[in-house]
């Protein structure tokens, strides 16, 4: 944002930002102007407050881009949207790459209402295009780094298809990778060895449904969260399906589960090509589903990136620590 670059006085800007509504004023700042904090960490920009008018100071290219953050999450504060920490966060990311975009139009697009009132929508122009790719397509494919929402929002697209009645059941799945130790070995039965991994779905789950009707509603099959290996020869008609952790089926697993798709039914399938756990002899069925099914219309492909991550900042960081890492001495084992 022009940090370590010449500066001359020509490139200094200075401007006075009236925000003249004063609840949607502390919405913006936030608690002792620590929205404020973090957009001038982020941008380089100095921003002082006084009331409820902002003085931004810096070079252009910072001021400018502070002046459009401070703006558009103004306008988002006055129709009442809750701005936290990691909106300011992504608002500076998504404004600091493409200075036109209108946050509105992200942040504003709710897929879900959560149990506890917060609503889902978008936080990048990435997940974005996902949620509208979702909406318009019956098959999808969401692949990029974790924590990147892609299977957070697909569930919450899930629930709400079936709030809506748009589907009868939704259905959530991921192949049980053993990692090194064989499922037979496991103590408990066979619910109790596949349960670990198919909690993160649960998580999910649960944060988006009262734990109660989430309970009801799986007693009832209407959600059905089950292992890979338990849709081998059905037909999914009627149905919201999610296949999550797609990297780690294999070639003969991602076939059999694109073939289980019946009529009105819509399927959204996440992975992370570059977090593949399956032995070395076998090849992921996610790369070969990239490479061969692209030019089937019907079929969309959406690709996450590093700034599209939606966890703790720190999140990011890592995964650019492991791509210098891998980009120095090749793929980690």
């Amino acid at each position: 944002m022009g940090r370590g670059t010449h500066r001359t006085p020509a490139s200094e800007a200075e401007r006075v930002l009236h925000f003249e509504e004063p609840d949607a004023a502390r919405l913006l700042f936030g608690e002792h102007n620590r929205h404020l904090s973090r957009i001038r960490d982020m941008t380089g920009a100095d921003l002082h407050a006084r009331g409820t008018r902002v003085t931004v100071k810096g070079d252009a290219i910072a001021a400018d881009l502070a002046q459009n953050v401070l703006e558009q999450l103004y306008a988002l504060a006055r129709e009442g949207y809750p701005l936290y920490d990691t909106d300011v966060e992504h608002a500076v990311r998504i404004l600091s790459a493409d200075h036109g975009a209108v946050l509105r139009d992200i942040f504003m697009d709710t897929v879900l209402l959560t149990s506890k009132k917060r609503p889902i929508a978008p936080k990048s122009p990435a997940q974005k295009e996902y949620i509208e790719a979702i909406r318009k397509n019956d098959l999808v494919f969401g692949i990029g780094p974790a924590g990147t929402g892609k299977t957070y929002l697909a569930m919450a697209m899930a629930v709400a298809s079936f709030s809506k009645g748009l589907v009868n059941r939704i259905i959530l799945t991921r192949p049980a990778v053993e990692a090194g130790e064989a499922l037979g070995f496991l103590p408990g039965d066979l619910a109790e060895k596949v349960n670990p991994y198919l909690r993160p779905l649960y998580d999910a789950l649960h944060d988006m449904i009262p734990f109660e009707k989430a309970a009801a509603w799986m007693q009832r099959g209407t959600i059905e969260v089950a292992p890979l290996a338990f849709m081998r020869g059905r037909t999914l008609n009627n149905s919201f399906i999610i296949l999550d952790e797609a990297q780690n089926t294999t070639s003969e697993q991602m076939k059999m589960f694109l073939t289980r798709i019946g009529f009105d039914s819509k399927a959204v399938i996440t992975g992370d090509i570059t977090q593949i756990d399956l032995p070395k002899t076998k090849h992921s069925g996610l790369v070969e589903a990239n490479d061969i099914l692209q030019d089937i219309e019907g079929i969309r492909f959406v690709y996450f990136s590093k700034s599209d991550v939606v966890r703790h900042r720190l999140v990011q960081e890592i995964i650019q620590a492991y791509e210098d890492l891998e980009g120095t001495f090749g793929p980690a084992e």
